[in-house]
C-alpha cells in the first residue's frame, strides 16, 4: 500500500516507440509459443525419455558382464568395447572416469544405457551438442544412431569433486 494514491488517469495506454517494443515482444512470445512444441515433437533433438530404477551395483554388474562380453582392447587401463550393432551399450560414471570406451559402427543403432555409481554427473559428448544428467539410482537409457566416425570426447559437464576435471571418456565411430 502506498502512502499516496496515484491520480486517476495514472496508467495510460503505450505510444510511439514503447508500442511498438511492446508489439514486439508480444510477438517473439507467440514465436516461442510455437516453436518450443515444434521443435520437441519434429526436431529430433529429445531423448527417449526412457529410464529405469536400477541400484548402483546391479548397474555395475551390467557393465562388468558387458564389458565381459564386448571387450576388444585396453587404453590406460580402461576396457575398449565394440558390441554388436542394435544391442544394448553400457556406459558407467563414476569418480572421476567414464567406464569403457565405446567403439561402435557408424549408421548403427544402439541402446546406451547410462548410470552412476556415486553422484549426479553430467553426460557431454562432444563437438555433438548432447547433454544428459546422470544420476545414480536411474538407468537412462538413450538410442543412438552414429553419423558421423571418428572419436569423440565425453566430458562430464557437471562438479563432481577435486578430480572432475580428470572426468573424460571416449566414444570411436569407425565406419
Amino acid at each position: 500500500m502506498s502512502i499516496h494514491t496515484p491520480p486517476a488517469d495514472w496508467l495510460k495506454p503505450p505510444k510511439g516507440a514503447e508500442r511498438f517494443w511492446v508489439g514486439l515482444a508480444l510477438l517473439w512470445c507467440l514465436v516461442m509459443f510455437v516453436a518450443m512444441p515444434y521443435w520437441y515433437f519434429y526436431g529430433k533433438q529429445n531423448s527417449t525419455g526412457e529410464s529405469y530404477r536400477v541400484t548402483p551395483g546391479d548397474f555395475a554388474q551390467r557393465v562388468m558382464q558387458f564389458v565381459a562380453t564386448n571387450k576388444v582392447g585396453e587404453d590406460k587401463g580402461v576396457p575398449i568395447v565394440e558390441p554388436a550393432p542394435g544391442s544394448d551399450v553400457y556406459l558407467q560414471a563414476q569418480m572421476w572416469m567414464w567406464t569403457p570406451i565405446l567403439k561402435l559402427r557408424k549408421g548403427q543403432t544402439y541402446r546406451l544405457h547410462i548410470s552412476s555409481l556415486d553422484l549426479q554427473h553430467g553426460f557431454s559428448l562432444q563437438p555433438i551438442n548432447m547433454n544428459f544428467q546422470i544420476l545414480p539410482g536411474y538407468d537412462h537409457v538413450l538410442t543412438l544412431t552414429p553419423t558421423s566416425s571418428g572419436e569423440f570426447s565425453i566430458v562430464c559437464n557437471e562438479f563432481c569433486g577435486i578430480g572432475h576435471h580428470l572426468m573424460t571418456g571416449r566414444m570411436i565411430v569407425v565406419e
